[in-house]
């Protein structure tokens, strides 16, 4: 029996420690900058989901060699 006020599970009903061994084996794995951009990418993806959803148009993007070339 658990006593009260102690929490044991955490996410998904994984602790803190496992937690922590999941991280850093993906930094390890993956490298710090690449899961910098497949976090980028999710947000991106994730915005992008929840204008489509809205019926909001997306902002055009423009890139800087587009606009130099037409010059």
């Amino acid at each position: 029996m658990v006593p009260v006020g102690i929490q044991t599970a955490g996410i998904g009903g994984l602790g803190f420690q496992e937690i922590a061994i999941i991280a850093i084996l993906g930094v390890l794995l993956f490298g710090g900058k690449k899961i910098g951009d497949l976090g980028k990418g999710l947000g991106e993806g994730i915005r992008n989901f929840k204008s489509a959803l809205k019926g909001d148009e997306p902002p055009v993007e423009v890139k800087k060699e587009e606009v130099e070339a037409k010059r």
